[in-house]
């Protein structure tokens, strides 16, 4: 196989993941209105993924494109990969996502309410940080949002002490379509497949979530303060979305630190 065949192998499992994508169009629109009702309350739809999956946490929010009403929570002891070893290593990183107890931690930070909303992305669904995320926010009334490779998730054995995946705390599941192992390029030569697809089914996921969401706020009279670049809305008005987006950002984190540790 040439090089541009490779290419052509991995555009081509791509493909795939966008189609698996568009037949969850019901589970989208479910999302959707969970979390727009959600922001038009004046909470908050809470955003977490260790490891990788923190990249989907950080397209949703804040990015171009994107508007205030979602809370990411991102560790970085789970998910600074950067130095890969040494202090701040991957090996600390992939033991500390299967501490359990430390998702309690977390959360302990923050007042949760009913009428909050949660997204939980993790590609296995079978690391125990995630998993008792979802607990967590299901314990508190709060409806759980799911992002998982199925497939994956299907094969790979749960580290979760009761045998528990991501999608058993979940009120609504969204596959992102990679395979089991996530890459997707065979190549002659190597043991193992490269070039992983779990990022590209996930981003299509929350940014086809994000665009649902927007539509419901705009219809209820809610339009959200979308993050638009110079180049589009021109610089002054760029910056001065800017602001307003991150102060509304503020004012509505703040009800989550208000009664924190009250009876």
């Amino acid at each position: 196989m040439e090089f541009m065949e490779y290419t052509e192998a991995y555009l081509d499992r791509v493909r795939d993941l966008v189609r698996v994508v568009g037949e969850q169009k019901a589970r989208i629109d479910q999302a959707a209105d969970w979390f727009a009702q959600t922001i038009s309350s004046g909470r908050m739809v809470h955003v977490f993924g260790s490891g990788h999956s923190r990249i989907m946490v950080e397209e949703m929010w804040p990015r171009y494109g994107s508007f205030p009403g979602f809370n990411p929570i991102v560790e970085l002891s789970l998910s600074f990969h950067n130095l890969v070893v040494g202090a701040n290593g991957q090996r600390q990183a992939m033991f500390l996502e299967n501490v359990s107890g430390l998702a309690a931690r977390i959360l302990r930070n923050f007042d949760l309410k009913p009428n909050d909303s949660a997204l939980v992305i993790s590609s296995s669904g079978c690391n125990v940080v995630p998993i008792e995320m979802a607990a967590q926010f299901r314990q508190r009334g709060i409806k759980v949002v799911a992002i998982v490779s199925l497939a994956h998730s299907h094969a790979h054995p749960s580290r979760d002490p009761q045998g528990k995946k991501l999608q058993d705390h979940a009120d609504l599941v969204l596959d992102t379509g990679a395979p089991v192992g996530d890459a997707m390029v065979r190549i002659p030569g190597l043991e193992a497949p490269v070039s992983p697809g779990s990022t590209v089914g996930g981003c299509l996921l929350v940014n086809a979530i994000k665009a649902e969401v927007a539509a419901r706020l705009v219809r209820a009279g809610q339009p959200p303060k979308v993050l638009a670049s110079g180049a589009v809305v021109g610089a002054e008005r760029a910056v001065e979305i800017f602001e307003a987006a991150y102060d509304e950002h503020a004012h509505r984190l703040s009800q989550l630190y208000a009664t924190v540790g009250r009876v």
